[in-house]
């Protein structure tokens, strides 16, 4: 591990203002709490009420409503699919829902990003009230991560074109690019923390001490990053999950501590209800205790990579390139079952949580179509998709309904999604 300030300053001198006013935001809402993975406790963020859905009658938690139905039990969020409306032709994006009138730019409602060159290059299918605010150019390969920290006026993207771009939220505009010798294959935000993840290291930077940090982490690629308090995991190529004690603000330990286990590569991490979850390529998805980083469940049943793990409510949601998206519960006997399958077209690629402005939970989930789905959660009835030239490789989520998708062409949109749904 070392430190490079030359690198920070560039990164992140840009945020320094951004920064103090980050700290005097009490009002916006958790963007962890929206993708479920909130572990934060006290949270200095909202934590809006989010209505669960019902208990049904099961030594489960959670069932699908659609494979479940019980008189007793109706479900709080229905199903809004129509078959009539998939049939629509393709509708065109509306300037007057994001730019109040004006012909030419558009706008993100609070953030502020504009973009007066921005070209429908994707378009919702089916989607009611979704829009696109932007369409950001630049990386020449997959965008492979992005990054958007809360209170933050800077949208961060990683590409295998080996650089980040550090883009203005107020112009829309690349402010700096910064060139690493490998690919990038993940960006990832953790609290004033971003992280990087190259072939074997992490370039780190905290915005708030604004310092920059190198961790080095034997095992070629690093694929997926996730942190807990004051622990960083990091999965990588080899099949080792290499954790590492944060001993200050500025510092991570040297030695590594490596959780292994993964006969392939890890692709996906994720946190919650104090376990550390990982996807591979070896078709399977690890839980491990946070205390003792020991191994306590193999989840089988993908037949191919799992890329894409995700927290919600209760349960686990995993994503593999079987064209399948399984959900997982604990028992009361305290093993964890898949308790619910839902298959599609094509393999996935990743997919996040997040909501709607009335507070529904919906899935993003991007395949190799070209294609975003846009799931209700929990009946994954389809709310509608996004139509792409190239797959999505990278999935964010915003604040104020908005989401970010980065494609293998190497742009990256900005969305905004309302409250409507197909009916």
């Amino acid at each position: 591990m070392k430190t490079d300030a030359s690198v920070f300053k560039r990164l992140g001198r840009r945020n320094q203002e951004n920064i103090a006013r980050n700290h005097q935001v009490k009002s916006a809402v958790c963007k962890y709490w929206l993708q479920g993975k909130c572990t934060r406790n006290p949270c200095r963020f909202l934590h809006p009420d989010q209505a669960k859905p019902d208990t049904f009658k099961s030594e489960y938690v959670w069932k699908n409503p659609n494979s479940c139905k019980s008189k007793n039990s109706q479900p709080k969020i229905k199903d809004k699919e129509n078959s009539d409306q998939n049939q629509k032709i393709v509708q065109k994006t509306e300037q007057s829902e994001v730019n109040a009138g004006q012909s030419k730019s558009m706008e993100m409602t609070k953030t502020g990003i504009k973009d007066e060159k921005c070209h429908d290059l994707q378009t919702p299918f089916g989607v009611k009230g979704l829009s696109m605010v932007a369409q950001l150019e630049g990386h020449s390969k997959d965008v492979t991560g992005i990054a958007f920290p809360s209170g933050s006026s800077y949208l961060y993207s990683c590409s295998n074109d080996k650089s980040l771009r550090v883009w203005d939220c107020n112009s829309g505009q690349c402010g700096d690019v910064i060139n690493f010798d490998d690919e990038c294959a993940t960006l990832v935000e953790e609290g004033p923390w971003i992280f990087a993840g190259l072939k074997d290291m992490i370039k780190a930077w905290n915005l708030e001490t604004q310092t920059a940090v190198t961790i080095r982490a034997n095992g070629g690629m690093v694929n997926a990053i996730t942190m807990f308090e004051d622990i960083l995991f990091a999965g990588m190529e080899d099949g080792t999950i290499l954790s590492w004690k944060s001993t200050s603000k500025t510092s991570f330990s040297e030695e590594a501590t490596p959780l292994k286990g993964h006969k392939g590569s890890v692709l996906s991490l994720i946190i919650g209800a104090k376990k550390l979850f990982s996807g591979s390529t070896d078709h399977t998805i690890r839980v491990w205790d946070l205390e003792s980083l020991e191994c306590k469940h193999v989840l089988n049943g993908h037949t191919g990579d799992v890329t894409s793990v995700i927290c919600w409510d209760q349960y686990l949601l995993s994503g593999s390139l079987d064209k399948t998206i399984k959900v997982w519960g604990a028992t009361k006997s305290g093993s964890i079952e898949e308790v619910y399958k839902h298959d599609v077209d094509n393999g996935v690629v990743a997919f996040c949580g997040t909501h709607d402005a009335e507070e529904k939970p919906i899935l993003l989930c991007s395949c190799k179509d070209h294609g975003v789905c846009l799931y209700d959660l929990p009946s994954f009835a389809e709310r509608g998709r996004i139509l792409s030239k190239d797959d999505v490789k990278a999935i964010q989520v915003g604040t104020e309904g908005l989401f970010f998708t980065g494609d293998a062409a190497g742009s990256v949109s900005v969305w905004k999604l309302n409250g409507e749904t197909v009916s």
